[in-house]
């Protein structure tokens, strides 16, 4: 048995402190049963159309089966870097060269990697000063890190000594370890005579 007491029998005047605060507790607890209510509709109504504008990621890793395993004991690949392709603020190339460094470490493929810029890519292996005055900016170059890491991994980079007379520069003006080859594609040539294998990202 329950006993409800109207507002007459509440031992505190309707006009009391006591009264008053518990109508307005009372009002906004009701405000936040609506608003509660407005917010669990519409996740029902809009829920669907949420969860399908998400990538598809987001829903549930998927494995692909895969038909055709690949597996590299040995591979020599030229990288040539002659135009500009990028992937945000960073080159194509020399993202997918440290890409390929750390699947041949993966596979425990053996072989080597090259580098070879010239072009419109030339200038990515110039030095702070020189890629400054070059790109008449003042930050510095900004893939001198990736190309050291590429570097101190083995990768190979190269610079075209064609590309380079023709901007004036010498090899002072080069990132340290950058090997300047004759030309690129008299190198390019040699590579794939020797077997390697050509990427032009």
């Amino acid at each position: 048995m329950s006993l409800h007491l109207s507002k007459d029998h509440y031992p505190f005047p309707q006009n009391s402190e006591f009264w008053l605060k518990g109508e307005m507790d009372m009002r906004g607890a009701k405000r936040a049963e609506i608003l509660l209510g407005i917010f669990l509709a519409g996740y029902l109504v809009f829920s669907p159309w949420l969860w399908a504008a998400e990538p598809k990621g987001y829903q549930g890793q998927r494995s692909p089966q895969v038909d055709i395993p690949v597996t590299i004991e040995k591979a020599n690949v030229v990288f040539n870097m002659d135009h500009l392709a990028f992937a945000g603020d960073m080159p194509v190339g020399i993202k997918y060269m440290g890409l390929l460094v750390q699947r041949f470490k993966e596979m425990k493929t053996k072989g080597r990697i090259i580098g070879i810029f010239h072009g419109d890519a030339a200038y990515m292996t110039l030095n702070d000063q020189s890629y400054n005055s070059f790109r008449n900016v003042k930050t510095g170059n900004p893939y001198k890190e990736v190309i050291a890491d590429l570097i101190n991994q083995g990768v190979q980079i190269e610079e075209c000594a064609f590309s380079m007379k023709s901007h004036n520069w010498g090899n002072e003006d080069l990132l340290p370890r950058v090997k300047v080859n004759t030309g690129a594609v008299g190198r390019l040539i040699q590579l794939t005579q020797e077997g390697y294998v050509q990427i032009q990202p």
